[in-house]
């Protein structure tokens, strides 16, 4: 069995989950830190070199799962796996935040959707080859444009 350790915790102005902007058209530009642990810092050797991180992290506070939900950006049910919900079979989050700067082993970022206090589970620099014009945004680019965004 997989039993994933944290690597560090979030530091945010967040201090609970109705803080966090939701929904159709949210801003996540909220600047927070990730305070990476001593032990792990020596891996964030040349990460400054990236503009943008993944951040894997877990929705510690997120108790049981529903495989089908109404999301706040949608009045119709979807799939779990086709949302960012916080109540998943495996409770991990993802998110893409700016690297705003290092300081030893604490990161600035804008970007921040997690709760202050946040388990980190991994950092990844982020890359994507899919160019723009290929990605499609399923039923979330359905419910904007019944919303007549």
């Amino acid at each position: 069995m997989f039993s994933p350790q944290p690597i560090g915790y979030v530091k945010s102005p967040y201090q609970n989950t109705k803080e966090i902007p939701k929904g159709l058209g949210a801003k996540h530009d909220a600047e927070g830190i990730l305070e990476i642990l001593p032990q792990f810092e020596a891996g964030l050797k040349d990460i400054e070199g990236f503009s943008h991180l993944f951040v894997l992290w877990v929705f510690d506070q997120a108790q049981g799962f529903d495989l089908v939900g109404t999301p706040p950006t949608d009045d119709r049910p979807h799939g779990v796996f086709s949302t960012r919900s916080p109540r998943r079979p495996n409770p991990i989050g993802l998110t893409v935040v700016e690297l705003l700067g290092r300081e030893g082993s604490l990161l600035h970022v804008r970007g921040i959707d997690m709760l202050d206090g946040t388990p980190i589970l991994d950092l990844k620099p982020y890359l994507s080859s899919i160019p723009a014009e290929s990605l499609r945004r399923g039923w979330l680019a359905e419910a904007e444009a019944r919303r007549g965004k």
